[in-house]
């Protein structure tokens, strides 16, 4: 057994689910197969606990490391500053040029508060809609955390949240007395959004939604949401966690034509550092004074000068054209491969944050099977493939070679199923490890 399959099992004693993040978990992979615990990671590129080298093509620290790993733009600027003390009785300056930054990037707000994580800001946005209206429904679509206000969406059914990104989500802690707080609606479903307005309009508080996921709605559907917004005098909050700096230099909502009254960002904004910002119109973002949302954390040095320095990178390099030919050229090579032997795959996702699955009723055995395969190569490889600028041509030559490998052994064992019998299948929504 290596190093990383021992601290797997070290980890499972110790760490209640092993990991911090569901969907770092193995088992989410290929269990007994993925190396779950890195030594190093450097560009496009990973070591694990035993010194194996793997080209990372999978998750990219789940969309987090946008620019690749350890860019020396980014960590020199976090180096300097941590040198100059990360904290102190006083606040960083840094703090200030970040907001000016963002406001910068999205004309439409004019105020910012940060966090230190996506969950943690969606929360702040909620609590000040809450603050600013006086009331406690929300209405929301997407996946926006694991804090209480979202998960109280399954309080009364563990159903509600199924079509939101994870099915299956506990409300285990949450309590009961949230049940009715937060109402779930379909994604470009109108009616469905009116009838919920209907029904609870005059206890809304906000509407939370995502940009797009994947697929983007036409600009009338979501002229019809803002409408829907003003009429009630509530905030529209868009959760740009995850499609944040992907198609753009900051919120998705820009280029699909969305007017918010609040936007929340993280995970890509910092290049990985632990960094989130809720960002809006001040009509809303002025109650932040009259609830107390505070913390130590919020206030130390190295995020906001991650994303200062992640930011001004990505103007330089116009960072999103390259994340989309890069996606598309695997998108491309996704179907092509498939094609040649046979498999029945759909692809989804927009180019620079993409995923595929195989249409059959063992496709999480498949997906263990296939990851096995990528392994084998030295691939870092799941169903889905979060772009980073760190991605060259070689890289995306390298994996769709590996590919054509992987999805031959696929189509085999598809008939032979024999080929898996040693596999565990991959983990699917939210599941006890033990």
């Amino acid at each position: 057994m290596n190093k990383s399959q021992l601290k797997v099992l070290e980890a499972k004693k110790i760490i209640p689910g092993l990991s911090q993040l569901l969907s770092k978990r193995p088992d989410m992979f290929s269990p007994d197969v993925w190396p779950g615990y890195f030594s190093k990671a450097k560009g496009a590129k990973v070591w694990d606990l035993d010194g194996n080298e793997y080209l990372d093509m999978s998750i990219s620290g789940i969309g987090a490391n946008i620019l690749g790993y350890a860019v020396d733009e980014v960590d020199n600027e976090v180096i300097g500053n941590i040198r100059n003390g990360v904290s102190s009785s006083l606040n960083c300056p840094e703090d200030v040029a970040l907001a000016d930054k963002l406001v910068e990037l999205h004309s439409w707000a004019d105020q910012v508060r940060y966090t230190r994580c996506g969950g943690e800001a969606m929360t702040v946005a909620v609590r000040i809609a809450r603050a600013a209206t006086g009331k406690d429904k929300v209405a929301f679509c997407g996946y926006h955390g694991w804090h209480d206000w979202y998960l109280s969406a399954n309080v009364t059914s563990n159903n509600n949240l199924n079509d939101h990104l994870i099915p299956g989500l506990s409300p285990k802690g949450v309590p009961k007395a949230l049940a009715g707080t937060a109402l779930p609606f379909p994604f470009n479903d109108i009616d469905a959004l009116e009838k919920l307005v209907s029904e609870n309009g005059s206890e809304l508080a906000a509407i939370v939604m995502e940009p797009m996921r994947n697929f983007a709605p036409s600009a009338e559907y979501w002229q019809k949401v803002e409408e829907i917004s003003k009429r009630l005098d509530i905030p529209l909050i868009i959760d740009e966690i995850s499609m944040g700096f992907r198609i753009n230099c900051g919120g998705a909502h820009l280029e699909l034509g969305i007017n918010p009254d609040i936007a929340v960002f993280s995970k890509a904004m910092a290049n990985g550092y632990a960094m989130a910002a809720i960002i809006g119109k001040s009509k809303w973002m002025d109650a932040a004074q009259v609830s107390f949302i505070s913390s130590t954390m919020w206030t130390e040095r190295v995020g906001p000068t991650a994303a200062l320095a992640t930011i001004n990178y990505y103007q330089k390099n116009q960072v999103h054209q390259h994340l989309a030919m890069i996606g598309r050229q695997i998108k491309q090579g996704w179907q092509e491969l498939a094609d040649k032997h046979g498999l029945k795959i759909h692809i989804s996702g927009i180019d620079a944050l993409c995923h595929f699955g195989l249409d059959y009723e063992n496709f999480l055995t498949l997906k263990s099977y296939f990851i096995e395969k990528m392994l084998e190569q030295g691939i870092l490889a799941t169903n889905m493939f979060y772009c980073m600028y760190a991605h060259k041509d070689e890289h995306v030559q390298q994996y769709l070679a590996a590919i054509d490998i992987a999805f031959s052994a696929l189509a085999k064992a598809i008939v032979n199923p024999s080929d898996m019998a040693h596999v565990r299948p991959s983990t699917s929504g939210f599941k006890r490890l033990n």
